[in-house]
């Protein structure tokens, strides 16, 4: 079978849509970039707005016309909370809920898939799944947490910790494959090992790959801004984890939190990120915001702008609140104009540009460690590379060798359309798709 795949959303679709692809490579069938090459297409789909609903229509629709005899098997949030609506969308053969997607592959094949199996590695597939040199890998599913406004609750159900023993097992063959960087992924990360009766799983999970693991980086995604132990910042004293933390805040008017019911206000906040801050240096801290949430006033919206000015991120997510079907915030009153939220996220958005742009300004003149992701093009000077500095700012740099997959001191010299420029300086780790290279 020829399988084409997409997701839409989040790290944790993007790592659900890559062991997907480990799986039916796994049992002998082939991963297809183009979908008219493809005899099943599968979808991760996302419902967090209604533009990830749109674009998943989308995506379903355009399969069809580029293959009408093709099947297509959705699974998601958008699956989950609105089945009937994806059965009736053309080609759709099957829909799968999250709380089944581990047996998608096996459902759709007919073959069963009982175990994690590194064979697809050993045998040249490559990493990331998907073209890419960091993997993202799911060690949670589920959030315990009632905010408002989210639907992913709804779809996901209540949080699950993957076995500690399958995630370092996971981590130890994407390594062998030849990815540099582990992304660690889940709904609420911070709450890993939480329903396996530990508190503080996460610290845990994440000493267990610094001690059991040789992943060059290991990275951690979107963390809630609660549930982090005191000892938690001092992890970074291994400098293979990765000098970045999304922290979402959502809003920084406190009225305004209490109505989403997020379990944190401006003093908890504050003294996270000046916990962090004081323990990792360097350290770039980004989040998210909901501007126009229902009864958000314009002095709500002042304080939470001026309280995302007093963090000084290193950028920002801005979103205009969407109203998703069965979540409380779609029953509240005073809800805010299209208009409003256009202006509010245009304010923000602008505020992320500068506060981004201060940060990366921060890092000019001082070597950095950089993964280099890609070719991008050439020059008579040699390859157009890009990647991404272990604080996850994009960098781009001309050099005579491909270095694609590999880590290198990287020596910034501007700031430019929100990329930094500059030149290699040495190799830090020299595996590149299984061979040692030089970059002089």
């Amino acid at each position: 079978m020829k399988v084409h795949l997409r997701m839409v959303g989040c790290r944790l679709n993007q790592s659900e849509i890559e062991t997907i692809a480990r799986q039916f490579q796994q049992l002998g069938h082939e991963v297809v970039d183009k979908p008219e090459e493809a005899d099943h297409f599968v979808l991760n789909s996302c419902a967090v707005t209604q533009e990830a609903t749109k674009t998943s229509r989308k995506l379903i629709r355009d399969f069809h016309r580029a293959n009408p005899g093709g099947e297509t098997t959705v699974t998601g949030c958008y699956a989950q909370i609105a089945p009937q609506e994806m059965a009736s969308l053309p080609g759709v053969h099957s829909i799968i809920g999250n709380r089944d997607k581990d047996q998608l592959v096996a459902q759709i094949t007919g073959q069963p898939l009982e175990f994690y199996d590194s064979e697809p590695f050993e045998r040249g597939w490559t990493p990331g799944g998907l073209g890419r040199t960091r993997a993202f890998v799911k060690v949670q599913d589920g959030c315990d947490n009632a905010c408002t406004f989210c639907v992913t609750t709804i779809a996901r159900g209540a949080g699950r910790s993957r076995s500690l023993a399958d995630i370092v097992r996971e981590v130890n063959a994407l390594h062998s494959s030849g990815c540099q960087e582990a992304v660690l992924t889940g709904v609420h990360l911070g709450s890993y090992g939480h329903d396996l009766g530990d508190p503080n799983g996460l610290v845990g999970l994440v000493k267990a790959l610094l001690h059991q693991t040789a992943m060059p980086r290991i990275r951690l995604s979107s963390l809630e801004p609660w549930d982090l132990s005191p000892d938690f910042f001092a992890l970074w004293d291994d400098r293979r984890l990765c000098r970045h933390l999304h922290l979402p805040l959502q809003s920084g008017c406190d009225a305004t939190l209490r109505r989403m019911r997020r379990n944190t206000d401006q003093q908890r906040f504050r003294a996270l990120v000046q916990a962090a801050r004081a323990a990792i240096p360097k350290l770039r801290i980004t989040s998210d915001v909901i501007v126009g949430f229902p009864g958000e006033t314009d002095e709500e919206f002042t304080e939470s702008e001026r309280f995302v000015r007093e963090m000084n991120f290193g950028g920002l997510h801005v979103f205009r609140y969407s109203s998703r079907p069965g979540t409380p915030a779609s029953r509240m009153r005073d809800q805010v104009s299209s208009a409003l939220k256009k202006r509010r996220s245009a304010r923000l958005l602008e505020l992320s540009e500068t506060s981004e742009r201060d940060f990366a300004t921060t890092l000019l003149g001082s070597a950095q460690e950089v993964l280099w992701e890609q070719v991008i093009g050439a020059t008579p000077d040699g390859f157009v590379l890009t990647g991404y500095t272990d604080n996850y700012l994009r960098v781009r740099t001309t050099h005579p060798r491909d270095l694609s997959n590999v880590i290198t001191r990287f020596e910034p010299g501007k700031f430019i359309g929100g990329i930094i420029h500059g030149k290699v300086k040495e190799v830090v780790n020299t595996l590149c798709n299984g061979q040692n290279v030089s970059v002089s």
